[in-house]
């Protein structure tokens, strides 16, 4: 990409003349190209440096994201090259935005290897965003052809079966991580496992960054969160879990603490994002044998998800989330501390709980999506949520969530139990209004209020948050929004 001008004003040059050929001439580019059923596409934003084509940008990262290099190589004569050229198909400028395009690429299936989000990743995202040429690149999103998600084996349980396993349905799955995350040792850890699910939560949880401290081993931590999630079973008569973090420096460190969660009877285990997509598969395959829910903590995603014009969409982790198999993924609150726009928020959740997901502009999702009956991943929610945002969190989620109160339990004035049983009292309220019709949204406040006069927890909890909101603006959000009807 050495000239400023578009293709259209270049002398074409054959191709196999040495030296340096603009990218869309040597076949990166093909406006006539239509998609195969078995091509991978991905949607890049593109911001290309002043006096860069769009297109010619665009072809450049369909060429270094396939077989392309910045000059021409002779051995492109021992391959089908055409075969094996990515090709950008459509390149359009983002409404209301200077200088940033969306192109649409498409990929020969034959690229990638089967059942491998490490070698999907280091093609599509390994090389190109580090372009000169390029003032910022972000990849919105993907589409997955169903003969590539079938190489992958998905979640090890899915939904419908985690409903089942744990005997849980028609609401929203209660949970809270232990605050603080560190610090606490693990007699004291287990206490508030303990009070938190006597209370009235199905899980509590490790945090992303509870692995096996100086103040508090693994081991220890395990044993004590059994104890207390076994007593809080005996005491209330219900099913309880908690969210084991095996995360560790190693493979070989995270099977011994998964193979001895499942010793002591856990249901679940934890990983987090961070030890990437190739540990992540791993984990999943041995949850999948060994019968146990696999949750993920999204931690680190922020640093490359958050920003509109520059890294990853979170639509498109969740993707590769699904595919290589994990059973909870952290999805975003909207109404919580971190950042979550609405629109965006419910792509997300559409992306893992659907089974055929229509190119919806207004929710940021750019192709349609069948997942060809792949379980569904639960999303989870949580980040400064409370019970008097209970009508909020039904609204936009639905039933189908985890809500983990970590503060909004913890941090209750009477108490660890009681912020739980005004959880539980809250979501059942709400749940109860609208299973009998009522617009449980507009009347949410109202619903809960009805519900505190006989539940001093839950009382107590809407008078101590009730003026608490994270509301800023969100840094993603959607580029085409819905026009108005007049008239």
């Amino acid at each position: 990409m050495t000239s400023t001008s578009g293709p259209a004003d270049n002398p074409t040059k054959d191709r196999w003349s040495s030296g340096v050929t603009p990218y869309a001439e040597m076949g990166y580019y093909d406006a006539d190209y239509e998609p195969k059923d078995t091509d991978i596409l991905a949607a890049f934003r593109i911001t290309p440096q002043p006096g860069i084509d769009a297109i010619e940008a665009a072809a450049a990262v369909a060429g270094e994201s396939s077989t392309a290099t910045w000059t021409v190589v002779w051995t492109d004569r021992l391959t089908d090259y055409q075969h094996y050229q990515a090709k950008a198909y459509r390149v359009e400028p983002v409404p209301g935005v200077e200088g940033q395009y969306i192109a649409r690429i498409a990929y020969d299936l034959d690229l990638f290897e089967e059942g491998s989000i490490a070698n999907l990743s280091s093609s599509i995202i390994g090389n190109v965003f580090g372009f000169k040429a390029l003032k910022a690149l972000r990849l919105e999103d993907m589409r997955i052809p169903t003969q590539y998600v079938k190489t992958f084996q998905g979640p090890p349980h899915g939904i419908v079966m985690e409903r089942e396993m744990l005997d849980k349905f028609g609401r929203p799955l209660l949970g809270a991580t232990v605050k603080p995350k560190l610090g606490l040792s693990a007699k004291n850890y287990g206490r508030v496992v303990y009070e938190a699910l006597r209370g009235g939560l199905d899980f509590t949880k490790d945090d992303e960054n509870i692995n096996s401290q100086p103040f508090m081993r693994w081991r220890d931590r395990f044993v004590y969160a059994t104890e207390a999630v076994n007593k809080a079973q005996a005491a209330t008569g219900e099913l309880k879990a908690h969210y084991m973090n095996v995360t560790a420096g190693t493979m070989e460190d995270m099977y011994e603490r998964a193979e001895f969660a499942k010793e002591l009877g856990a249901l679940i285990i934890m990983m987090d994002l961070t030890i990437g997509y190739t540990a992540m598969t791993s984990m999943s395959k041995w949850a999948r044998a060994n019968g146990m829910i696999l949750h993920l903590h999204r931690a680190g995603h922020g640093t490359y998800t958050r920003q509109k014009n520059h890294g990853v969409s979170f639509r498109v982790i969740a993707k590769w989330c699904r595919l290589l198999g994990v059973d909870h993924i952290h999805a975003g609150t909207v109404v919580g501390k971190l950042e979550g726009d609405p629109a965006m928020v419910k792509g997300y959740y559409d992306t893992l709980r659907k089974n055929f997901i229509k190119e919806d502009p207004e929710t940021g999702i750019y192709f349609d999506q069948d997942w060809a009956s792949m379980p569904a991943v639960m999303p989870v929610a949580s980040g400064g949520i409370h019970a008097g945002q209970m009508h909020q969190l039904l609204h936009y989620f639905g039933e189908d969530v985890v809500l983990q109160f970590g503060g909004g339990t913890i941090g209750h004035p009477m108490g660890i139990a009681a912020g739980a049983t005004a959880n539980r009292v809250a979501v059942e309220a709400m749940i109860q209004a609208r299973n009998e019709g009522r617009e449980f949204y507009e009347e949410g406040p109202d619903i809960l209020a009805k519900a505190a006069k006989g539940c001093p927890e839950l009382d107590a909890a809407l008078e101590i948050w009730k003026d608490i909101t994270f509301n800023y603006e969100s840094t993603d959000t959607p580029d085409f929004l819905v026009t108005p009807t007049v008239g």
